[in-house]
């Protein structure tokens, strides 16, 4: 199922995609080829800010990957923004800055709540930046009423997170929903019961790729 509704270019990057290509253009109209590096500058915004066409899939309590990038974590933990929860699985994906940074939702349900914390922007690959950096999370409820939490997480360079969902939004899986600039990280949190389909190290791709399922209701 396509559910690309928006841009080959995020929006959020249509102002710095327009400046940087202005600045190429206006360089080399007075410098000729030694413009060349801040060409090499706009073919680097361009790529960062890419946002291409996903395939959702339509398999029954599916989870897609939010982020593209590289499984650094999977462990068994205490869900931080509902502690008196059981405990649940977490699923880190780091991306870099050559990976493609728009967000999607992982489940079909509804937002019940949304967090931001300011914080640090220590290293996104390192376990601590779960709990340290500044970081934007999503709870969702699933139509099967599973929940499923989704954190945005800043990175060393990333200064900015974007998160256009807020609670009572009915959201679709592989929905679009938000943004994070130049190297960050995803954390996903879901039922310990789940059957997971990805393993350490892996790379995923957001969307086109299912991060598992979530336990069958009685």
């Amino acid at each position: 199922m396509d559910r690309r509704s928006y841009p080959v270019i995020a929006r959020e990057g249509w102002v710095h995609v327009t400046l940087v290509l202005f600045a190429s253009l206006i360089a080399t109209f007075f410098f000729g080829l030694a413009a060349f590096p801040i060409w090499l500058l706009a073919i680097f915004v361009i790529q960062f800010f890419r946002d291409p066409r996903r395939i959702i899939t339509d398999a029954q309590g599916a989870i897609v990957s939010p982020a593209s990038g590289k499984i650094v974590s999977i462990c068994e933990t205490v869900n931080p923004y509902h502690q008196d929860g059981p405990p649940v699985l977490m699923i880190s994906v780091f991306m870099n800055i050559f990976s493609v940074h728009s967000n999607l939702i992982p489940v079909a349900g509804r937002v019940v709540d949304y967090w931001y914390y300011p914080g640090r922007y220590v290293n996104a690959a390192l376990d601590k930046s779960s709990q340290e950096n500044e970081r934007a999370a999503i709870h969702i409820r699933a139509n099967d009423k599973h929940d499923v939490f989704c954190v945005q997480i800043a990175g060393l360079i990333a200064r900015r997170i974007i998160c256009h969902v807020k609670p009572d939004d009915v959201v679709d899986i592989g929905q679009r929903y938000g943004f994070i600039r130049f190297g960050s990280r995803v954390d996903l949190y879901i039922p310990k019961t789940s059957n997971l389909m990805v393993k350490l190290g892996q790379k995923v791709h957001s969307g086109n790729d299912i991060i598992g399922f979530l336990p069958v209701n009685d």
